[in-house]
């Protein structure tokens, strides 16, 4: 079975995810290509196909565009009028079909059973492609592609939602959004849940003796609700608590965070770390105590994951797919999303927890993620998303 994973730019070693599931398709006898913009030199899991670059000139552009619809037209005739002819039953412009023809002409030439879309937002534009060549056609749904974009492009999913055979979605609230943004109830689906390397992220869990060290590992966005977080630290402040929270992660907040924390005087307890690798992601959490996510909404968060597989203790929000992620009052604890003073109150709450306590609910955590997130139980999964029929909804 050939199959095509389409995304911006080929995974690196650090997202688990992508590489997890190229190499455990390869291994279960599948043909597996990479459609991308962008490859790094370090990749070499499988074949890579690159879209191809727009020149500089206007003049060149035009002139290299028609060179590679002429490609198409000579080498496959049917696949080229099959896609014009899908694109203009949807009303697209004459000038956006050549645009499209030249921006998955990279994939149109290809021989494919499948064609999965790594994201929604990638297959914009791209709706035609697998039915052209005679593929099935997949999508993933993540966070950023139903919490964040159709904000600013309203019913953006519309052809997608119509042209797709199978989804995959991370969650069970990403499959919720879907169906909010119009997907039909009636299409195939299958929910397969991010999964980490748990021998890589695990550690002997020890009693915590004392909880001082909290930790995040986010991207500075407002989806984050790091805002909220460090008003819940100002909080916690007031009522003498000893503590040092670090953030990991860089985006477009960083300045808001700063002046928050200079405001607040908490720049002896709240430090923004900036981007970390794996490996210092690890040699962080082996030093916290307690994993924070308050974020607004989540399509899942390896993160969190992470963090349980460490024995960290975690406390999320109610946000997105978080109590998918995290068993409230079993493997951590779930605390309403946007309420900095609730925040506050349930750290007191894991504060006051004896060694006991602490120590069987890090065990608990950490043994759910194991059995149930681990990279062998996602091939799996894989696997079976492309050889059998889905579950309906």
């Amino acid at each position: 079975m050939n199959i095509g994973l389409v995304l911006s730019k080929t995974p690196n070693y650090s997202e688990t995810f992508f590489v997890s599931k190229l190499n455990g398709l390869k291994l279960s006898g599948f043909d597996v290509k990479v459609f991308a913009q962008y490859k790094d030199p370090s990749f070499s899991i499988c074949e890579v196909k690159l879209a191809p670059s727009v020149p500089y000139f206007k003049g060149f552009q035009f002139l290299k565009l028609c060179l590679v619809l002429l490609g198409i037209l000579i080498r496959f005739p049917i696949r080229f009028f099959s896609f014009i002819r899908y694109e203009r039953q949807a009303r697209r412009p004459l000038v956006q079909i050549a645009k499209n023809l030249y921006t998955n002409s990279h994939i149109l030439t290809a021989d494919l059973d499948w064609l999965h879309f790594g994201f929604a937002t990638i297959a914009l534009q791209s709706e035609h492609v697998a039915k052209a060549i005679g593929a099935k056609m997949a999508v993933s749904f993540r966070g950023f592609d139903l919490d964040v974009y159709p904000l600013h492009h309203p019913k953006c999913y519309d052809l997608l939602f119509e042209q797709v055979d199978q989804v995959h979605a991370i969650s069970h609230y990403m499959l919720k959004q879907s169906y909010a943004l119009g997907l039909s109830t009636t299409k195939p689906f299958t929910i397969i849940t991010p999964a980490i390397n748990t021998q890589l992220f695990t550690n002997e869990i020890q009693p915590f003796k004392n909880i001082q060290h909290f930790l995040t590992v986010a991207r500075l966005h407002p989806i984050k609700g790091l805002e909220d977080t460090i008003h819940a630290m100002a909080l916690l402040k007031a009522e003498g608590v000893d503590f040092r929270y670090s953030i990991i992660g860089e985006g477009p907040i960083l300045k808001e965070l700063e002046t928050l924390i200079t405001r607040l005087n908490l720049s002896e307890h709240v430090f923004l770390v900036g981007k970390k690798s794996h490996d210092e992601v690890i040699e962080h959490m082996k030093h916290a105590q307690l994993y924070i996510q308050y974020s607004v909404s989540e399509g899942f968060c390896n993160a969190v994951l992470e963090a349980q597989a460490m024995g960290l203790l975690c406390i999320t929000s109610d946000g997105g797919a978080l109590p998918e992620n995290v068993i409230h009052g079993k493997t951590g604890w779930i605390v309403k999303k946007q309420d900095p003073s609730q925040l506050t109150k349930a750290i007191l709450e894991v504060l006051k927890l004896s060694e006991i306590e602490q120590f069987k609910l890090r065990t608990q955590a950490q043994q759910r993620i194991q059995s149930e997130f681990n990279l062998e139980h996602q091939r799996k999964e894989f696997v079976d998303f492309y050889k059998q029929t889905p579950k309906d909804a």
